[in-house]
């Protein structure tokens, strides 16, 4: 009973760190901070990667995609900055996939 009550209240933490993250994603937009970057979408990557290990633990399954989230992230910042085209950005995701995997099999986690 306690486990279905905490994770509802996981759930609405999750739709709450979203919708901060699309108005704070919308203000720098119409601010103007760094034009051409689309924050709703980059923001919410990022939230979603970081709340995926805050809320779901360590794990198999988070440690892969948690970090690979943000690095979307970071990668789609980069991209409609002008810093990196897509050429680049797409196998450095791979690497960072990769990675990723290796490290979530390589290590001796914990049996629940």
């Amino acid at each position: 009973m306690g486990d279905t009550r905490a994770r509802r209240e996981g759930g609405s933490m999750v739709v709450a760190l979203l919708v901060i993250a699309v108005g704070v994603g919308w203000l720098l937009s119409a601010s103007r901070v760094v034009p051409g970057v689309n924050w709703a979408w980059v923001l919410a990557l990022g939230v979603l990667g970081l709340l995926t290990l805050v809320l779901g633990g360590i794990d198999k399954l988070t440690v892969v995609v948690g970090p690979f989230l943000v690095a979307l992230a970071v990668f789609s910042l980069l991209r409609q900055t002008g810093r990196i085209g897509v050429e680049k950005e797409i196998p450095s995701l791979l690497v960072i996939f990769g990675l990723l995997l290796l490290v979530a099999r390589s290590v001796p986690w914990k049996r629940a």
